[in-house]
């Protein structure tokens, strides 16, 4: 069930495309729906097909494709590290592996107190500065030698004392 205030913003977003095409608001409704649960569940999607009228799959197909949309739960920190292949020969995979030694998961998993989910992504748009992460979908860091990834997740988790 869609809740009025979820419904409100969904109109919002329906209302910047013409009648015919409000399938236009998907991406904007899947973060509308990601911002209030954390994540985009199966039923979310579901619940967006419908308001939009469109197949279920149709929004699963989005869901899927684009990394900004948790499929599950996640940290409060999402460290996405580029793994392309320009970040590859700048020690991208590096980087990850040291993520992931640092914080003790695997790739995809999260840390046991729930601060931090460690994901690779691929393209991040900033090859040049490999290389490069994204925390929580809006901070871009670039160079990321190791002793910057230690000094991030220190500072994050300072943030939080």
């Amino acid at each position: 069930m869609i809740s009025e205030a979820t419904r409100a913003r969904f109109d919002r977003e329906v209302a910047k495309y013409p009648a015919d095409q409000k399938q236009s608001a998907v991406m904007a409704c899947l973060a509308i729906v990601q911002q209030e649960q954390g994540y985009v569940s199966i039923e979310s999607e579901r619940l967006v097909a419908d308001y939009l009228g469109m197949a279920p799959i149709a929004v699963h197909e989005v869901t899927t494709f684009y990394n900004m949309y948790n499929q599950q739960p996640v940290g409060k920190f999402k460290l996405n590290v580029c793994t392309n292949l320009p970040c590859q020969l700048r020690d991208g995979q590096k980087a990850l592996n040291h993520l992931c030694e640092k914080l003790g998961v695997e790739m995809g998993g999260t840390t046991a107190d729930g601060l931090f989910t460690v994901q690779q992504s691929e393209c991040l748009g900033a090859c040049a500065d490999s290389p490069v992460m994204l925390v929580n979908d809006r901070t871009m860091c670039s160079f990321m030698s190791n002793d910057k990834l230690d000094q991030l997740i220190d500072g994050l988790k300072g943030a939080q004392a």
